[in-house]
């Protein structure tokens, strides 16, 4: 599907990897000029190379920490003074660490807020003056489905990413028309991560083959299957994009139906 993306200018954090790369991959073939971002400066680097061969833009990388405001300055900084402006906000993080309510400490809780939300504050508030002087000014906000579901043993991610979402729906209104603020809400993905666990689980005998891990984890869905990150990756391009130019202020659940949740 084309999006008419051409020439448009997307940030994507988080993206040297797992379903940021998916976003990134999207937009580059859909030649918009691309800035990825990661900490694995080697990984980076990969990711550069391959979104250079899909499209006609161009692709940059900063590397940064997410949880460091003066590396979300910089990453902003160097996407204006490549290209000029910035048209697309995506915003990604890894998750926070798996755990259970009385075994995580106050550390534990700051390193989450820091890393999910504090990262999206800041870039807003880096990228905002740039995207209202952009013709096409999005944001699109990848969090997790937790936020409509609790997880087990995942506290961290049901607390602190709601907060993401709140600030989505005001950022809707606050910077509309200028700008669109959406999000959009994964379930299991087949990321990197999700295939070194499965690998794992190959190696302890848990399943034959990595086929059979595979299939294990989508049991249960409705779909029989956990999602393909290109999938998510074309929302978020969707979304970014004047084909969903009235969508605005919404979070989009993409679990193949997995979740129980009415809303």
């Amino acid at each position: 599907m084309s999006y008419d993306l051409a020439g448009n200018i997307a940030l994507v954090t988080a993206s040297s990897s797992g379903l940021g790369k998916a976003s990134a991959e999207v937009f580059a073939d859909s030649d918009a000029n691309v800035v990825v971002n990661g900490r694995d400066t080697d990984q980076l680097e990969e990711t550069i190379d391959e979104l250079r061969a899909q499209g006609n833009g161009e692709v940059i990388g900063v590397s940064g920490d997410l949880t460091e405001a003066s590396d979300i300055s910089e990453l902003v900084e160097d996407t204006v003074s490549e290209f000029g402006g910035i048209d697309h906000l995506v915003t990604s993080a890894g998750g926070p660490p798996s755990g259970q309510f009385l075994e995580l400490t106050d550390d534990d809780w700051q390193e989450a807020f820091d890393l999910l939300v504090m990262s999206v504050v800041r870039l807003v508030r880096e990228s905002a003056p740039h995207l209202r002087q952009s013709e096409a000014g999005t944001i699109v906000n990848i969090t997790s489905r937790s936020v409509k579901e609790a997880i087990p043993s995942l506290v961290l991610s049901n607390s602190v990413r709601m907060s993401v979402i709140g600030l989505e729906k005001t950022l809707s209104k606050e910077l509309a028309p200028e700008i669109r603020a959406n999000a959009v809400l994964p379930g299991p993905h087949e990321t990197s991560r999700i295939e070194n666990l499965i690998e794992a689980g190959v190696e302890r005998g848990e399943y034959d083959d990595y086929e059979d891990g595979l299939a294990t984890r989508g049991e249960g869905n409705p779909l029989g299957r956990i999602g393909d990150p290109r999938e998510l990756g074309e929302l978020v391009a969707f979304l970014s994009s004047e084909r969903s130019s009235y969508l605005n202020g919404v979070a989009i659940t993409v679990d193949g139906g997995g979740s129980a949740s009415n809303l």
